[in-house]
């Protein structure tokens, strides 16, 4: 397992995607600013991108598989294998030339609640994500990238077009940046480009096909699938579909080697991939000092709370945490040693990891007024597009209410569950996991925190004696 405490072997004690952007507990955040090309150059700036092009793009792709980055939006499928769904570039096909396009969408939309660590990247080191993004573009032959930003940021939107711009001026994207110069030796030249889409503010517009549709001009809808984005994506063309994060991993494994990245995070202990890397864990709720962080994977949740965030506020006790953007569901009071990695879902009874990102609550928390708040949030950013999401959050969230005025029922609690485990992606009754972010939320809380609920209800129910045969005795 690797050392915790953050990168003191392999990077100087400083953070990986935070080397120049100073964060607690390694730097002063008074020292913040924006990272412009030329200080992003002096500090190391694009040599990932400059190796890149001396490799072939299969290469690139073979090692971000061997790597395992793991998407760091949410679902934590592996990058490089989703890179291999794309279809093959036929010899003599150039990007961009002749109509043939394929595409890159990156997710800056980060609208799951409690999660802000997308946005500390857009912030300060924009070149970052743009480096990532240029590799990514060579790997993969892609031609055009459109980063799809969350409406509400609007300065992290203009920090990126400045950049952008920045990176046009000096030979990163356009007819003359770097894939075309001498650098490239290793790949069939073509140009990138890139820009910056700023949506509307939909929470649903953050799932990637609903995001797809936004980009297109078009109600923001999430799309029956088959047929998948890298078949059939932006615009009718093969595309590939990554988070700010995940991209911002790319210039460090392409410079130092998948190996070195290895080294970081921990193995998995179910069986299932293995949780490599660092991650940005932005921290909110009830203590001390909440902030991002950066973390290997794997980190404990009290570790993270007492030793990085001060533990919690007031002095009070821990008693449940958002883990990972609320739609993963909730960690009880038994659970505060959970393990922040790729394993999590399956061993403390939550969706996964999401976006790491906890928000955590005290003792006094009132549990019954956190379900019913999630279940507002849910029916407000329902897109309406399937009857069990859209009907079947507006029920949860009429339920909750009656629940916290005291004027349910215990059957109200039953039905709650009932309606919650019925609807999602997962069961095959919608199109996207929109309802199950509701469904896991819920449930979790609910039976996690079951006496709180029952607490607040009348009960309903009747208990019946039996007895087993005429003679039986007590």
């Amino acid at each position: 397992m690797a050392d915790r405490r953050l990168f003191t072997e392999n990077m100087g004690g400083r953070g990986i995607l935070t080397q120049r952007i100073p964060t607690r507990p390694f730097g002063d955040l008074k020292d913040r600013h924006i990272v412009g090309y030329d200080e992003y150059v002096k500090t190391g700036g694009y040599e990932g991108l400059r190796k890149a092009l001396t490799m072939a793009p299969d290469d690139i792709t073979e090692s971000v598989k061997k790597s395992v980055l793991r998407g760091r939006g949410g679902a934590g499928f592996p990058t490089g294998v989703k890179w291999t769904f794309l279809p093959k570039v036929e010899e003599g096909q150039v990007p961009g030339v002749d109509g043939f396009h394929r595409y890159l969408a990156i997710n800056a939309d980060e609208s799951e609640p409690g999660t802000f660590k997308d946005r500390l990247l857009m912030d300060f080191d924009p070149h970052l994500l743009l480096e990532g993004i240029a590799i990514c573009c060579y790997a993969c032959r892609l031609d055009r990238a459109y980063i799809y930003i969350r409406g509400e940021y609007h300065h992290q939107a203009h920090v990126l077009e400045k950049a952008i711009a920045e990176a046009y001026e000096h030979g990163i994207f356009g007819e003359k940046g770097l894939i075309n110069s001498d650098a490239n030796t290793a790949g069939q030249r073509f140009k990138v480009d890139c820009y910056v889409h700023r949506g509307a503010g939909a929470y649903i517009c953050g799932e990637e096909t609903g995001l797809l549709e936004s980009l297109e001009g078009k109600r923001g809808w999430p799309r029956i699938k088959p047929p998948f984005p890298a078949v059939k994506g932006l615009f009718g063309k093969p595309t590939v579909i990554n988070n700010v994060e995940t991209l911002c991993h790319l210039p460090s494994i392409i410079e130092n080697g998948h190996e070195w990245f290895c080294k970081q995070g921990v193995e998995s202990t179910v069986g299932g991939p293995p949780s490599f890397g660092t991650k940005l864990i932005g921290v909110s709720g009830h203590v001390n000092d909440p902030g991002v962080f950066e973390l290997e994977l794997g980190i404990p949740l009290r570790t993270l709370v007492e030793e990085y965030c001060g533990g919690m506020r007031g002095g009070k006790k821990y008693k449940a945490a958002i883990a990972g953007g609320v739609s993963m569901g909730v960690l009880g009071t038994d659970q505060y040693d959970a393990e922040l990695d790729f394993d999590i879902g399956r061993k403390y009874n939550v969706l996964g990891l999401g976006t790491a990102c906890p928000t955590v609550f005290d003792e006094d928390t009132d549990m019954v007024a956190v379900a019913r708040n999630v279940a507002r949030f849910f029916k407000h950013e329902s897109c309406g597009q399937c009857t069990p999401c859209r009907e079947g959050s507006g029920w949860l969230y009429q339920l909750l209410c009656r629940i916290e005025e005291g004027n349910g029922k215990t059957k109200d609690l039953d039905l709650a569950l009932e309606v919650a485990t019925s609807m999602g992606s997962m069961p095959g009754t919608t199109i996207c996991g929109l309802a199950d972010g509701n469904n896991w939320s819920l449930r979790t809380i609910m039976n996690k925190f079951r006496d709180e609920f029952e607490d607040r209800v009348e009960r309903s129910f009747v208990p019946v004696k039996m007895t087993v045969g005429a003679a039986a005795k007590d």
